[in-house]
């Protein structure tokens, strides 16, 4: 198994899952500057949905076939629970959180 995939993928499925999240205009308004155009909220829910695909792909690197499948799906659930506990308690922490990840996604492809 590879770390810095596995690592990639969790954090793809993250931002993914962040990405809408903030197409909503809930959580848009929660998290969201307002400084930004509402173009930038249109812009999220596909972005999510890329992030989503590519985290997919980045599995595929991880597991073979439909074990990949399975996997990217529990990624998926994963990551929306760490959203769902973290929205409401620390707000401005979901927001870094992708960054991190793929800081440490980094960190376990060096070592």
């Amino acid at each position: 198994m590879s770390a810095p995939a596995l690592m990639t993928s969790l954090a793809l499925a993250y931002a993914g899952m962040l990405g809408l999240c903030l197409g909503m205009d809930r959580h848009w308004k929660q998290l969201g500057s307002a400084r930004l155009s509402p173009r930038w909220q249109r812009l999220c829910r596909p972005l999510g949905a890329l992030l989503l695909v590519l985290a997919g792909y980045a599995a595929s690197f991880v597991w073979p076939g439909g074990m990949a499948l399975v996997a990217w799906f529990g990624l998926i659930s994963l990551a929306g629970l760490a959203l769902l506990l973290l929205l409401p308690y620390a707000p401005r922490l979901v927001l870094g959180l992708p960054l991190a990840g793929g800081l440490l996604a980094g960190l376990f492809a060096l070592f």
